[in-house]
């Protein structure tokens, strides 16, 4: 039997319970990856672990809410302690506040600030120091077309993603040299609860679905050769091109 491309490796999926989380970790468990999933709802995270478990593979959930540093922490150590090894980390788990920047409350601002920002930051973190122990590793963070846009009414959700995307470059070139590579990809508008949050005026038919922003993730940490894709923006098919 052929082996898979991902089989021992040992991956981390935050915001995995739903949406391109579950079908990030669908993907990469399908290609022999042993997963740890994390995110808020345990039940939703069982379930994923339930489908993953179904067709051979492996999978531990680890709800964990990606803003509390000790919370993190423990998540990386759990982890290694289950599977022995890290190997690629997904910083996947983000929530979405919208309205303008005038009614935006701090409360609202730092929320988004800890989840989308801070959440990132403390996995990568904790994740490093085993990262560092493959031969090569990847971080790959899912951030936003308003990583690198701005939108009307999404002022605070944007720096927030916009955040990710400065570490993301920073970060890069921080640990080149230890074999791990930094990807960031920012998807346009995908069919998540999310963005039907955020823009309910789109048409759901014509938006991306999660399954194609998994592709993605796997094309990155699949590929051979010497040539590296530091950032991805993909958008929807219906949207205009390199606007």
């Amino acid at each position: 039997m052929q082996e898979k491309p991902l089989e021992r490796k040992i991956a981390i999926v935050t915001g995995a319970g739903r949406g391109m989380g579950r079908s990030i970790a669908l993907a990469l468990a399908g290609n022999g990856a042993r997963l740890s999933l994390a995110a808020r709802t345990e039940t939703e995270l069982h379930a994923v672990q339930a489908e993953i478990e179904a067709f051979g593979g492996q999978a531990a959930s680890f709800p964990t809410d990606v803003s509390s540093e000790t919370a993190v922490v423990q998540l990386v150590r759990n982890t290694v302690k289950r599977f022995g090894r890290l190997d690629i980390v997904v910083n996947n788990a983000g929530i979405g506040i919208f309205g303008p920047l005038a009614e935006t409350t701090t409360e609202q601002w730092d929320r988004l600030m800890a989840v989308n920002a801070r959440g990132p930051f403390l996995l990568c973190r904790a994740a490093i120091p085993y990262l560092r122990q493959q031969e090569q590793s990847f971080i790959i963070n899912v951030t936003s077309v308003v990583g690198v846009k701005g939108y009307v009414n999404q002022a605070a959700y944007s720096a927030s993603k916009h955040a990710v995307m400065g570490m993301s470059k920073a970060l890069a070139k921080e640990v080149q040299q230890d074999g791990i590579r930094v990807h960031a990809i920012c998807p346009g508008g995908v069919d998540t609860q999310m963005v039907s949050q955020a823009r309910p005026d789109l048409d759901r038919s014509v938006l991306m679905q999660p399954e194609e922003i998994a592709d993605i993730v796997l094309f990155l940490v699949t590929r051979q050769g010497n040539a590296v894709i530091d950032e991805i923006h993909v958008r929807r098919a219906a949207s205009a091109p390199w606007a």
